[in-house]
Formats: C-alpha cells, structure tokens, sequence
C-alpha cells in the first residue's frame, strides 16, 4: 500500500479525510454532542480518524472528552466512567455488552460504524478548565483521572511543533493507543498543527494487541507499507523491533526521521543498538501532570542515556532533595480529589529523582519512593539496577528486590523464553560489572511469567506492581516475611519517562 494521498490529514491505511473533511466531521460530531446536551464523553474504541474526529469534536463543543483504553478491565472502565461522571459513550460494537440494558444509537463517524449510548450519569466536581480527563493506571492499578486543560496541550503540541520543525516531518504513524496522552498529544495534536498527515490504522494493523503484546515482523511491514516521517514507541517496542531487524539483516526504512521513544527508562545501549539499524531512535520524558512530554534528545542536541532537553514550552528543574520538577503546562488538578480541585503549585514535583548536567540534559534516576534500603543502610533505586540488567540483549524485563536485606534479588523474564538460565547469568553478570557492589545482583531467578497486566505483575502502562511481584517470588528468593517500602502513589502518571 501506498503512502498516504497529498492533501490528506488523516488515514487509517485504506481511505483518508482532507483538512476540509476533518473539519466538516468536526463540526457535525461538535454540533451533535450540543444537540445531546453531552457534558463528558467517554471514547472507547480503537485507534482510527474516527476517534481523532470525536477527540477534535468534543473540544469544539466544550464536552470533557475522557478517553479510555480498549485494553482497561471493565473494572477499570466502571470506575473512571462513574468518576468523571460520564454521560454519553462513544464506542464500537464490540464494547456494547457492558450496557446490556441501554439501548444504543447507531451511526457512523469518519466512514466508521460507530454507537451513542446515553448513561444515567450526574455532574461531578472537576477542576476549572477541565477538557480531557486521561486515566493511568498509577501505582495500584486503580485508574486515576488527571484533569487537562485546552490550553495546557495546545502548549505541548506548539513545543513539540517548534521543536521538530527543522525535521520536516510531513507524516507520522500513530501506533501507540490514542487513548495513552502521549499520542494524543504528540502523535495527533502535534502533527496536525502544523500540517502533517497523520496515518492510524487498527492496532492490531501494526503488530499490537492489549496492553503489552507486539509483534516486530507485523510491526515492520506497517511501517514499510506506510512510509512514516516520524513514530512514537514505548522501550519495549523499540527492544523488539531492533531486535528483529538485527535477527533478520534488515534495516528500519530510509523514510523515518524521528523515532521517539519514552514511557520508561530506555537507556544508552538500546538507543545504539537502534540505530545500528538504521532507527533514529531518541529518548524523552514527561508525564500526564504535565500534558505529557517536557524533554526531548533532538538530532543536534543528542545525548543517548539521557531524556534530553526541555522542549520550547517546558521548564525543568531538580530541587534540593534531588526531585525533578516541571512548569510551564501544569494539570488542572485530580478528578475526586478536594485537594486537586485548585490549580497545582506553578513548580510540579513528579517523584522523579534527576539531574542536570552542564549541557541542559536531563538525567532520569529513578523514582523517589521507589527506593531499597539494603541492611547496610545503602539506598538503592530499584529502577537504576533494572535498567542495567535489561541494557544487555538477554533479559527483557526485571524487578529488583531487597529491603532490609544484604544484598539485592531480581526477578527476571527473558527476551527469548528459550533463552538458557547461562545466558540469564552472563546478563547478570555483565550488569553487575558496571554497578557499585552495594547496587549489584546477588540472587535472580527467572519469572514464569511475563510482567503485564495480564498477569498482574505489571500496571496497564507497564510499571512493575512490585508487591505482587515480591508476594509471587519472596519464598523463592528467601524474602519471605519481608515488606518493602512500597511507593506512595502521589498520582504522578508517567507518559514518557
């Protein structure tokens, strides 16, 4: 399949919306939503122009637009739907068993069969200016609703924009959830600002499935088929698809020139590794806090291991205690929380621990309260050592455990299940080669299952759920009876750390 046509904004692969089609969906979905005395709109449905056009409609209209994961449990899904009070829902026929007793109205948006279901809902207390509400999962893996303003992610897209400007992307491919800020934000709002073309297909089209399932092979082809400027992936993602192309003797097309990579730490290594085959990959960060990402590596402003620059709308600093903080396009405050109802301070701390080094480049060290203190009395950032021991080629996920003990434990999960516990080990070792012996390895064993939310060792954006990974393993590993000082959930919900 070819390239989008010139002159289209939006593509799933198979037809395209001109900017005056965009803009006449826009205002017939925006005048509907008026018409229906919508006050918050719930999407739940996957990746397609359709959900572009309700995202851009529901602005139109002043409508809260809350737009919820495909992959959400429908405990997580009840939940944020009765937080936000959500009273209409946009969503495919798929989803339509979980209201068995309302009865939906049936259209179509963008070329899409879509359905209208009417909920008995009342208004609930939100912070001033509130436009979307995006739910993550947070520590607990009980969905937290953030509240943005218009304004906020207007600053994001216009940083992004002025950022990539000497790039001249003229066409990006969604491949993340629209749902996920991040390719909301910088994916579709960034893109269209400034003219460019913006291809979603299916997920499914670009080798994802759920949360955390992806298929590199499946993946590739898309990319290839679709001749992509520019994409946004998650560190996994990345892992795999270099990992393929290296496997198979391929390299990542000509057309790409700005691979972004964030969600978790990515690492110097895995950056190399990528563009030894051909992918311009460049790590950022932010959070959903502040309207998603802050810091950026840029062509010409590059240093692979760290999380790069503030971008043009972004100010970063790192206090006293070492805590990162941002400004400049803050949230509105939590959904349900009295506390959050008021405007955030103008300095937002994210729990992050950082530096800045003497170039301006953001230096991402863990998290504040996700800190081991080892009996003697060294403490210990659980993510610092996880990254060292997914850098090599072996392991594809790990936890790092030890509380009050001597020495650290990991729990392991490997980039091939066929992969031998001597090749686990020489991993392990080659990490704990380039660590201080306070932060080193002394015990792993392999996990039988992957981290995911799926198996509930994993958050829906993938953050280890740690106490479920000790309770699972702490026998195993001699933990038993220990408690780690798990981290306090203070709401920060990374999108691109």
């Amino acid at each position: 399949m070819s390239p989008v046509a010139d002159g289209a904004a939006l593509s799933d692969g198979q037809s395209s919306l001109s900017a005056l089609q965009l803009r006449a969906a826009v205002d017939a979905f925006a005048a509907l939503l008026r018409e229906r005395g919508t006050r918050v709109l719930a999407t739940l449905m996957d990746n397609s122009p359709a959900w572009v056009v309700a995202d851009l409609a529901a602005a139109q209209a002043g409508v809260v637009h809350v737009p919820l994961p495909v992959f959400f449990t429908p405990a997580q899904t009840g939940h944020a739907l009765r937080a936000a009070g959500v009273d209409t829902v946009l969503a495919a026929r798929a989803a339509l068993q979980a209201w068995p007793g309302i009865t939906p109205v049936a259209g179509s948006l963008a070329g899409q069969s879509l359905f209208l279901l009417a909920l008995p809902a009342q208004p609930v207390p939100m912070p001033e200016g509130t436009a979307k509400i995006t739910f993550t999962s947070g520590t607990t893996g009980t969905p937290k609703g953030v509240c943005l303003s218009q304004p906020a992610m207007q600053q994001v897209a216009a940083g992004i924009r002025q950022a990539l400007q000497p790039l001249g992307i003229e066409r990006h491919l969604c491949v993340l959830p629209l749902a996920v800020l991040l390719e909301n934000i910088a994916g579709v709002l960034a893109p269209l600002s400034h003219g460019a073309q913006c291809v979603i297909p299916p997920l499914a089209d670009v080798g994802l499935t759920g949360s955390s399932g992806f298929d590199p092979a499946r993946f590739h082809a898309a990319v290839q088929s679709h001749q992509p400027h520019s994409l946004i992936l998650l560190p996994q993602m990345l892992r795999a698809w270099s990992g393929w192309l290296a496997q198979t003797g391929q390299r990542a097309p000509a057309c790409l020139r700005m691979v972004a990579v964030g969600g978790a730490a990515v690492g110097a290594r895995l950056v190399a590794g990528a563009r030894s085959v051909g992918i311009p990959a460049y790590e950022g960060y932010g959070l959903s806090e502040g309207a998603s990402v802050q810091t950026m590596n840029l062509p010409g402003a590059d240093r692979p291991g760290t999380a790069g620059r503030p971008l043009p709308h972004a100010r970063v600093r790192v206090s006293a205690a070492g805590e990162i903080e941002v400004a400049g396009s803050l949230f509105a405050g939590y959904l349900g929380d009295p506390a959050g109802h008021a405007a955030p301070a103008q300095w937002w701390p994210t729990g992050d621990l950082g530096r800045i080094d003497a170039d301006g480049f953001l230096h991402v060290l863990g998290r504040s309260r996700n800190v081991l203190i080892t009996s003697f009395g060294r403490n210990v950032s659980p993510e610092w050592v996880e990254s060292a021991l997914r850098e090599g080629p072996g392991i594809a996920q790990a936890v790092v455990l030890g509380d009050a003990q001597p020495a650290l434990s990991a729990v392991l999960w490997p980039a091939d299940p066929a992969l031998p516990d001597t090749a686990l080990q020489a991993a392990v070792d080659a990490a704990n080669a380039g660590l201080p012996d306070y932060a080193r390895v002394g015990r792993w064993m392999r996990s039988v299952v992957p981290f995911s939310a799926a198996t509930g060792l994993a958050t829906a954006n993938g953050r280890p759920q740690r106490a479920a990974v000790l309770a699972m393993y702490a026998h195993a590993l001699g933990l038993a009876g220990n408690t780690p000082h798990e981290p306090v959930d203070n709401g920060v919900n990374h999108e691109f750390s």
